[in-house]
């Protein structure tokens, strides 16, 4: 070697600054991410619109006084010959008297989908979303009645917090996410996020339920979804979805289209644009915890290409 020679380098390889097989994970931005701040972020949602909405008389008046904007009754909603109320309609799932058999139905497919693809920790996650999130319902409608701090109407001291119809469509979006392949993903909960925004803009638009009771159920699957993604081992937790760059956008617009549509009503203009609303922030919270953000496999890195 002469003197003007210098020590030979290592050629340059794709995937050489990578780790190999064992090594452990080295840190990076997305290893600092705290996958169980979602849950506690959703949960606390959930807390603040329950206190906030039901537990401050300012909360029951602004959502009461909504009930008094146009007539009483359903009929003025545009969904409402789809809502099961009408005699002799068949209602859109889960309205009405189809919410058992929907919920049932979706709890037959994540079965399904579990015993097909042999997911067993995601299926028991996906079955546990579900479970806990229309279990979770009943226990809170029942053990937190309704106070009356502002002397209301007798039909509108009924505790409906969090909404059932709602809590159905939120639940099984986000447990069919965990079961099916990544590919779909995407799209599964582009299906899902619509069909929630149908469902709470109606429920919310035809007096059923208040928006808080819509929006708190979201909060709570979200918050159960969340809860199962940090629970699951790295090797079985959802990874990061790759979605169409388009696809989010075009997700939320028809979500927003279909939020207004299904919370139309013909008397009332306001009761109408906060039902969509509503809606659509549910429809978003779903997006974002089934799509929007990676789930914590995101972090691993993959083993060095020979």
């Amino acid at each position: 070697m002469t003197q003007n020679d210098s020590p030979s380098l290592p050629a340059h390889r794709p995937g050489a600054s990578r780790q190999a097989p064992g090594a452990p994970d080295d840190p990076s931005p997305s290893r600092t991410t705290r996958p169980w701040m979602p849950t506690l972020l959703y949960t606390l949602g959930f807390l603040a619109v329950y206190l906030l909405a039901i537990c401050t008389p300012w909360g029951q008046r602004a959502e009461n006084a909504l009930f008094d904007l146009g007539k009483q009754g359903s009929e003025e909603a545009w969904i409402y010959p789809l809502s099961g109320s009408e005699y002799g309609s068949t209602p859109l799932p889960p309205m009405e008297l189809s919410a058992k058999p929907t919920l049932m139905a979706g709890l037959a497919v994540i079965v399904v989908l579990t015993l097909v693809r042999r997911y067993w920790r995601q299926g028991c996650a996906a079955l546990g979303v579900v479970i806990l999130t229309t279990g979770s319902k009943e226990v809170f409608k029942s053990a937190m009645p309704r106070p009356d701090l502002v002397g209301a109407r007798e039909n509108l001291l009924d505790q409906g917090f969090p909404s059932g119809h709602t809590a159905i469509p939120a639940a099984l979006t986000l447990a069919a996410v965990l079961v099916v392949s990544p590919r779909i993903r995407p799209y599964v909960a582009t299906a899902g996020v619509l069909w929630l925004a149908c469902i709470a803009a109606a429920s919310a638009t035809m007096g059923g339920h208040r928006p808080s009771e819509v929006l708190g159920a979201t909060l709570l699957a979200c918050a159960f979804y969340g809860l199962a993604t940090w629970l699951l081992p790295p090797a079985a937790a959802p990874g990061a979805t790759r979605s169409p760059r388009a696809l989010p956008v075009i997700t939320l617009t028809l979500a927003l289209a279909v939020a207004l549509v299904s919370g139309a009503r013909n008397d009332t203009l306001t009761r109408s644009l906060v039902s969509a609303a509503t809606a659509f922030i549910c429809a978003a919270l779903v997006w974002y915890a089934a799509v929007g953000r990676p789930a914590h496999t995101a972090r691993r890195t993959r083993p060095a290409l020979g």
